[in-house]
């Protein structure tokens, strides 16, 4: 069985039979739901006010990376409002008619929720603006001169969006969501409330010293903490043991190459290519990606995010390169001239906006901070 789609135990999606493990662990309502303190506060008074009004709740869009709970929110959005469901997503709905289709069934105060709603076509994201203000659509009949529209009264509902590229969307759509929440990673000790619960609902015997171990190693979120807590669990079980601690928690991750930082096979594949065979760098990203045999944009859209949010690798105008706690990491001694040591002085005289030359030879597409887009 593929838990993820791109075979990482640490990766954020989810598909095929883990979704149907993660349907057992989500919590129902927003009193289980254990994190995002400002979101759920927010929402929280938004839902009551509806009710009391006795109305559908104002549409939802919910951003962030994935695997933090969307979701899960909108399924708990439902039920707060003890309205019914439906789920599609942005690329299930490709022509305008797929989203009358949806739409027309709909029935009053149901809550729709579009996973993905920035890959939605352009026609549809037409027709979804008349349908979130006005509650109606145009359906045209027939083509060319003859082409007649006919306007289609849709019950009031509640449209909750997710999407991982919030940027992606068109202005227009983002204005038509009354509650827009942005979801962050998790803090080690709310992962540990998440893992506790959790290891309550699979039956497990975890000591604190267990959860922090598994809370520590899984990048600030609650579905690859649920995932290496299933691996621990499986790793206990034919092990024999009835209670993992801190120690078997560290043995059993082991095992799946996921180290104390989080990091997998292919992370610390990109970190020591960047060490030792390029120096720490600058070196280009296709250039990178040849070292570690893996495809530019595997490495680009699948290790570097963390490895930059951890501090661990910096992203600049001439290249890629390991920064100080890179070197650390791996136990390796960084070279007098390192480029990361240097990092911090060469963004601060080129400035946040001042990419400087592209080094296009070794297939930079990118600007000096953050991930950015191609």
């Amino acid at each position: 069985m593929t838990e993820q789609a791109d075979g990482r135990i640490v990766a954020g999606g989810a598909e095929g039979e883990e979704r149907d493990l993660e349907a057992a662990l989500r919590p129902k309502n927003l009193d289980d739901f254990v994190g995002q303190q400002r979101v759920r506060r927010q929402l929280s008074l938004v839902l009551e006010a509806a009710r009391m009004r006795g109305r559908s709740a104002d549409h939802v869009l919910m951003s962030g990376p994935p695997g933090l709970g969307k979701t899960t929110l909108a399924m708990i959005i439902a039920a707060e409002m003890n309205a019914p469901l439906r789920i599609s997503s942005g690329p299930a709905i490709q022509h305008a008619g797929d989203l009358a289709a949806i739409l027309s069934s709909l029935t009053e105060g149901e809550v729709l929720f579009l996973d993905e709603i920035h890959r939605m076509s352009r026609p549809a994201e037409e027709m979804l603006y008349m349908a979130m203000e006005d509650f109606r659509v145009d359906i045209v009949v027939g083509k060319g001169a003859g082409a007649t529209s006919i306007p289609l009264e849709i019950p009031p509902f509640t449209l909750v969006g997710a999407t991982t590229r919030a940027g992606l969307l068109p202005g227009p759509l983002r204005d038509r969501f009354g509650f827009t929440g942005h979801l962050e990673f998790y803090s080690t000790e709310e992962l540990e409330l998440v893992l506790r619960r959790s290891a309550l609902l699979l039956d497990m015997k975890v000591n604190s010293a267990g959860f922090t171990q598994i809370a520590s190693r899984s990048r600030g979120t609650p579905r690859i903490a649920n995932r290496l807590l299933r691996r621990v669990r499986d790793w206990a079980l034919v092990g024999g043991l009835e209670q993992v601690d801190s120690r078997a928690a560290s043995a059993a991750l082991e095992m799946y190459e996921v180290d104390e930082k989080g990091l997998d096979r292919l992370d610390r594949s990109v970190l020591q290519a960047l060490c030792t065979k390029f120096a720490g760098g600058p070196v280009g990203l296709s250039t990178l990606a040849i070292a570690v045999g893996e495809e530019t944009e595997t490495v680009e859209t699948v290790a570097e995010p963390f490895l930059v949010r951890e501090g661990l690798l910096g992203r600049t105008p001439r290249g890629r390169i390991a920064m100080p706690a890179a070197w650390e990491h791996l136990g390796l001694t960084p070279p007098p001239e390192s480029p990361g040591a240097a990092f911090w002085t060469v963004a601060g005289s080129t400035g946040r906006d001042g990419a400087g030359p592209r080094d296009d030879a070794a297939g930079q597409t990118d600007t000096l901070f953050g991930p950015g887009t191609p």
